[in-house]
């Protein structure tokens, strides 16, 4: 009897591949619906939003007739105005601490020994839920402390929680970058701080940028903590989630403003990862 051809299957091995080759094409059916099915989720209730912000009853039920009055109204109606000032300095302050103070561990972190329980520390916040973590710096800077809550309060709240994802962003750029070249610069005589300035920023500076992006934008649309460690600071997302549970007429107005702010935040998410992965693909 001959020994079957290399490369060839035998006829006990044909069904077999063939039940694997029907059950990888089940999953992947499976996979691609239920990553459809997650898109739907998330992306559903933003587009619904969308749609009722130029309904003319907008808390109807239903779309329609159309109408741009609730934006005309959101422009006239300037009482808003003041919190988003005051998110958007909030926003920034706590972007640029978060980029500045990530970039001194994301730099160090990767050439640490411990870097394993280092990084689980520096994130652990990202596992606490908002208002538990609120609601112990409530209880530890004005119970405890007795210290009267503020806008510095809101930045510490804010900090803690935008700080985790700042520092991933920045890891994936300083985990990229080859330590060969500051090397070289340094045989070539070139100083820490020039080694830092000429080489080592610019290839890291989108990471840097992104860390900023994500900092500002998790300050803006943060609620959960400012509610508890806001004092007397009002903040954009305060004001909405204050109309939106008032039940007063100004409520389609916070659906126009909401709107606003989503496109607002999509378009600097979509900055931040082309940041992060599109430029490092054309490199």
């Amino acid at each position: 009897m001959k020994a079957p051809l290399s490369g060839t299957a035998t006829p006990e091995a044909r069904p077999v591949r063939v039940r694997a080759g029907r059950l990888e094409r089940h999953l992947g059916l499976v996979a691609a619906l239920g990553g459809f099915g997650m898109i739907v989720l998330t992306y559903a209730p933003m587009l619904w939003l969308g749609v009722m912000s130029v309904s003319a009853d907008p808390l109807g039920g239903l779309p329609g007739p159309f109408t741009l009055e609730w934006y005309d109204r959101l422009f006239t109606d300037r009482r808003w105005v003041g919190p988003l000032v005051s998110s958007l300095g909030c926003g920034v302050v706590v972007g640029l601490a978060c980029a500045a103070s990530g970039l001194l561990v994301a730099r160090a972190l990767p050439h640490l020994r411990a870097r394993g329980p280092l990084l689980l520390a520096f994130l652990a916040p990202l596992f606490i839920p908002g208002v538990l973590l609120g609601a112990g710096l409530f209880l530890y800077l004005r119970v405890f402390l007795g210290l009267r809550l503020g806008w510095w309060s809101v930045f510490l709240a804010h900090f803690a929680w935008a700080y985790p994802f700042a520092l991933l962003a920045l890891l994936v750029t300083t985990t990229r970058f080859d330590t060969r070249l500051n090397d070289a610069a340094a045989d070539l005589g070139a100083g820490p701080w020039r080694r830092f300035a000429d080489i080592e920023f610019p290839l890291i500076m989108p990471g840097v940028v992104s860390a900023a992006l994500f900092g500002f934008l998790l300050s803006f649309n943060e609620l959960a903590r400012t509610i508890l460690l806001r004092g007397t600071a009002t903040t954009l997302p305060l004001f909405e989630w204050a109309q939106a549970t008032s039940h007063s007429s100004n409520v389609p107005l916070i659906f126009a403003l909401a709107t606003l702010v989503l496109l607002v935040s999509l378009l600097l998410i979509g900055v931040s990862f082309w940041l992060l992965f599109g430029r490092a693909e054309e490199r």
